[in-house]
Parts: C-alpha cells; structure tokens; sequence
C-alpha cells in the first residue's frame, strides 16, 4: 500500500512530469544516454574528481591533513548510505510509476525498490559537499554534476523531486554535522602514516618536511616561511580540519 507521501501532489508531481516528458520527446540515442550518464556516468565522474583532488592534496603542504579530508569524501558517502537504509523502510515510498501513469520509465527493474530517498542523489551530493571541504574548484564542479544527477533521475522517471532534495539533505547533513568527528580521527591517522612505508599514498615525494639544521639554513627557511604566509593569502583551497 502506498504511503501519505506517495501521494504526491503538485508542485512536486508536476515538476516530475514537466522533466519526464522531455523524454517523451528525446531521440531514442538521448533517452539512452541520459539514463546511462544517470546511472552510471556522473558517478564514474565524481570518481576521477575524487582522484584529481587526491592527486592535488598529496602536493599541499598540509598533505596530511588534506588527503584525511579526501578519505572523508568516500566514507561520508557510506555513512549516509547506510543511514538512507531505514530512512528509506520507514517511509516505503513506491517509485513514482508505480502510482502514477503516463511516466516514460527508461530503466528497468526498479518496482520493488523504494523511492524516497534518491540514493544517486545522496551519493552525489555526498561527494560534492566533502570535497568541497577540501578543494573548492573540485567541490563546486561536483556540486554541478550533483544537480545534473537529480535532473537525470527525474528525466528516467524513478524519482520524484522531493526523493532528489531528500537525497541532498541527508548528504550535507551526513558530511557537515559528522566532519569535525571524522577530521579528529583521520588526520592523526593520515599523519601516522605518512611516516610509514605508504608515505607517498599521503605526501608527494620531494615534499617533506624540510631539511634540519640553523646559521644559513635557517635564515633561509625563515625567508621562505615568510614567502610562504604571504602566498598563503590566497589559499586555493579551505579545510576545516
């Protein structure tokens, strides 16, 4: 039996319709291609986004602190992901052809599953949100491809808007309310590590610590520290760590 918030009425049915019948007139070889990159695309995406700022973070000179931000970015996803679990049993929202006639469906076999919330759309945003905590560039075009993926499920038919919303809330939540915790935890992990033999996993090579030593070396690392805290004004990312 179909819950209250089955029973979706407008604005959030007619958006769902306004968007599904931009299918309805698509070339085949669009509809396809919308449901893979919904599928399967915008996250093989946010994938190699992750990968690029991992790459960047291992070049910081808060390397540590930096890729203990990206280890954030997977794992809030789970997090959220698991949380979605009983959120999704509660409410027992059917998928919104399930309901509604006139939907152009284009994948198959989502009847039995539930609606409410957009699982692509947690994940997405998940990934938007914690990357943005650590690289503002890469998080604001995740952040553009997070919205392209509620658009997509709208377009396939499988969600209802407020299932793509439900889905961003819960990620943001996940990421910014569990982040402080997460940080304590995996910037001393991320430290420890980069004195072990997977440094490079958390440090480029050739970025240490800096040689040991006073007289003239250290007049010169004094001169770079103060050339290093005036690039510093225009940091090209922000971590709360």
């Amino acid at each position: 039996m179909s819950t209250p918030l089955a029973d979706t009425t407008n604005p959030d049915l007619g958006l769902l319709y306004a968007v599904n019948g931009l299918a309805k007139h698509a070339p085949t070889w669009l509809d396809h291609l919308v449901s893979w990159i919904g599928e399967y695309g915008i996250l093989l995406g946010l994938g190699m986004l992750g990968l690029v700022g991992w790459l960047q973070a291992r070049r910081r000179p808060d390397a540590p602190v930096a890729v203990a931000g990206l280890l954030w970015v997977p794992l809030s996803v789970a997090i959220a992901e698991l949380a979605n679990l009983p959120i999704a049993a509660i409410v027992n929202r059917p998928r919104p052809f399930v309901d509604h006639t006139g939907l152009t469906v284009l994948v198959q076999g989502k009847e039995g599953t539930h609606s409410f919330v957009s699982d692509h759309s947690t994940m997405s945003m998940g990934v938007a949100v914690a990357l943005f905590l650590v690289n503002r560039r890469l998080g604001w075009i995740a952040g553009g491809l997070a919205l392209l993926q509620g658009f997509c499920r709208m377009f396939m038919g499988v969600h209802y808007p407020t299932d793509v919303i439900g889905g961003y809330a819960l990620a943001a939540a996940v990421v910014l309310l569990l982040a402080p915790i997460a940080m304590a935890v995996l910037v001393p992990l991320c430290h420890a590590l980069s004195r072990t033999a997977v440094a490079p996993l958390i440090r480029a090579s050739g970025k240490s610590a800096g040689p040991r030593g006073g007289g003239r070396s250290g007049r010169r690392r004094g001169r770079e520290r103060g050339s290093a805290r005036a690039g510093e004004q225009r940091p090209e990312s922000d971590l709360a760590a």
